[in-house]
């Protein structure tokens, strides 16, 4: 990968993970708000979190500069999250089961992990493409089997980046072998 891709990615990464951050500073908000108001119940589901997300891309020029297909991917991310914790808590699972509440993503400690939707990537000529004008060259472990409706890239705890297609298949039942009881 290049490093003017690898610069563009963790450039990305930044935008998403403040964006991340800023939905667990509204959840937190929420939850005290609602702790002092019980008559008021706010909520931060995922239509407040994308209004959250459109509020600070119109008043923040560093974070526009970014694609948005990722940023609503993270909102997307964490709503997941937030929603189980919560499940986990209504249903009174133990607290070792619990998944817990989103925390925030610290630069250091939180290695970068982008998702792309279908309208966020293309491949062409054996590159990447991704959303914001990022370009990688992809060393591909095998063929794809059909047309990947997602991508996650991501760096792992060596820096090294990878890509990750999410592919619809067809599962086939094995053939039955005469041999086993």
């Amino acid at each position: 990968m290049s490093s003017t891709a690898r610069t563009a990615l963790l450039a990305e990464w930044d935008r998403c993970r403040w964006i991340w951050n800023e939905c667990v500073a509204k959840s937190q908000q929420t939850y005290l708000n609602n702790k002092a108001n019980p008559g008021d119940k706010r909520t931060c589901g995922p239509a407040q979190l994308d209004k959250m997300l459109t509020e600070a891309r119109r008043i923040t020029p560093w974070l526009r500069e970014g694609s948005s297909v990722p940023q609503q991917q993270i909102t997307r991310d964490f709503g997941k999250a937030r929603a189980k914790a919560l499940k986990d808590i209504t249903e009174r699972l133990s607290m070792r089961q619990r998944a817990g509440m989103p925390r925030f993503k610290k630069k250091d400690l939180a290695d970068p992990t982008l998702n792309y939707t279908k309208r966020g990537f293309r491949l062409k000529d054996g590159r990447l493409h991704l959303a914001g004008g990022i370009v990688a060259t992809v060393v591909w472990s095998r063929d794809l089997p059909a047309e990947p409706s997602s991508v996650r890239v991501y760096r792992d705890s060596l820096g090294h980046w990878y890509a990750s297609f999410i592919v619809p298949t067809r599962s086939e039942p094995l053939p039955c072998s005469s041999g086993l009881v």
